[in-house]
């Protein structure tokens, strides 16, 4: 009855939280500022209250977006059991607001809570991607609905990249544990992130799985630029994980590309890669030789909704396939464009596809991109898709070759009876008003020609 009664309570309790918190913008932080505070000076007390408000602000505001998709959506049970995961994380956060920070009990059940956060949240984007599949199947896309869940789930999926961010760093760098193999890594951090030793980790990786798959796979050749210290391997401050999630997808997008395309060939093209660092930007740009996609369909690769392979059924396997629902390609996106980074496409159909990840060289410069719910952000979903304001090209186009005689024969009895019926009405009225101002009786006008006029 006592647990019962405290979720009754946090129930009703949830929205307000939810309103509060939400009123509050994010504070994004730069790559600089992690490493500052994780190197030498590491506060678990300053962490704990910077997280114990920061992480309901960002909780808030996305959930404050999840209440303007489609009802028939929320309505789903993988979007409420989604919902309940964040007021649940939500609630559990705001209990430690009025807690002592000196008390180390208070720090470690912060720690311990944070886990078990991080932990509910790990299913959050299958969880989201197979709500918004049952959606689709069961009532369809409309164009002004397939806009704003790709718009929230963009908001979405960053927003749960920013707080595993947050809790990944303090929990790793207070938790009294440190990674044997990564030594050196300030929580999820490297501060030199060798980006070609990423590079080979994501092709020996999918390689392996393409080879399960396949039973073959094509080589890699891999050349770096070093413009800066040309001597040098090219390191940056970064999260090798994202960087290898974003490497990952690209590999296996290019592997099997290439695989289905020559499945009739002796010998696979190679994919080649370029690492290239400049005073700005580290770029990597992927290049196979697939087949290329047509140019309407680059767009497409970076919908949620869709996929160019067939849905995998879920049945608990270790290995992650080759494709999937299709946000592959997007959440890749997303990571590149956390730090102010980007990830684009550039394809030959016919030919290959090239993959360009950019991210940002210098650490002051990597700083969180975060979605914050404001006027702008509800005008987004308020607004309804407009007529376009350039033409678009008919599938079936005019005959300009030929005139229809028959359809101007018809056009021209249609006006000049309109024609007739504007003149007598006219008439009438002006007739009327005559009338009226010699105080006679006005006549009604034959109403044959008005009636046949009016039948047309």
């Amino acid at each position: 009855m006592k647990f019962a009664h405290i979720l009754l309570k946090n129930t009703f309790n949830i929205p307000k939280q939810v309103d509060r918190f939400s009123k509050f913008s994010p504070s994004p932080l730069s790559m600089k500022q992690f490493i500052d505070f994780g190197s030498a000076n590491a506060c678990e007390k300053t962490s704990f209250m910077f997280l114990r408000q920061e992480l309901p602000v960002r909780l808030a505001n996305i959930m404050k977006e999840i209440d303007f998709l489609p009802d028939k959506l929320i309505g789903t049970p993988s979007v409420q059991l989604l919902h309940s995961w964040y007021a649940q994380s939500l609630m559990e956060i705001v209990e430690f607001l009025e807690k002592d920070p000196d008390d180390k009990k208070v720090l470690n059940m912060f720690t311990e809570t944070l886990i078990n956060v991080r932990n509910r949240h790990n299913n959050v984007v299958p969880t989201m991607a197979q709500g918004v599949v049952e959606y689709k199947e069961t009532f369809g896309v409309d164009p002004v609905t397939n806009q704003n869940v790709q718009y929230f789930l963009d908001r979405f999926y960053t927003s749960r990249i920013s707080t595993r961010m947050l809790i990944n760093q303090h929990t790793l760098i207070f938790s009294g544990s440190t990674n044997p193999v990564h030594p050196k890594h300030i929580g999820s951090i490297d501060p030199n992130c060798d980006a070609v030793e990423v590079v080979r980790d994501a092709y020996e990786s999918s390689k392996m799985l393409c080879d399960q798959y396949y039973l073959t796979s094509p080589e890699v050749e891999i050349k770096q630029v070093n413009s800066v210290e040309p001597s040098e391997p090219i390191n940056i401050v970064y999260v090798p994980s994202h960087l290898y999630h974003m490497l990952f997808e690209l590999f296996k997008n290019a592997m099997r590309a290439t695989v289905e395309t020559h499945e009739n060939s002796t010998h696979l093209p190679p994919i080649k890669v370029r690492v290239s660092l400049g005073s700005e930007d580290l770029t990597i740009k992927m290049s196979d030789r697939g087949g290329g996609v047509p140019l309407r369909k680059i767009e497409r690769l970076f919908s949620y909704m869709y996929s160019t392979a067939p849905s995998p059924v879920n049945d608990n396997a270790r290995n992650a396939p080759l494709a999937g629902f299709g946000y592959g390609l997007p959440i890749s996106r997303l990571y590149a464009k956390y730090f102010q980074g980007d990830l684009q496409l550039y394809s030959m159909e016919g030919y290959g596809t090239s993959a360009v990840i950019y991210l940002k060289a210098l650490s002051t410069e990597s700083v969180e991109r975060l979605p914050v719910f404001n006027r702008s952000a509800l005008r987004h979903y308020q607004t309804s898709t407009e007529a376009d304001d350039w033409c678009i090209p008919s599938s079936e186009p005019k005959k300009l070759g030929k005139y229809d005689y028959n359809m101007q024969e018809k056009e021209s009895v249609f006006f000049l009876a309109l024609s007739q019926y504007v003149f007598l009405e006219f008439s009438h009225v002006w007739y009327t008003l005559f009338c009226l101002f010699f105080s006679s009786p006005a006549p009604v006008l034959i109403s044959s020609c008005h009636d046949s006029v009016t039948s047309l």
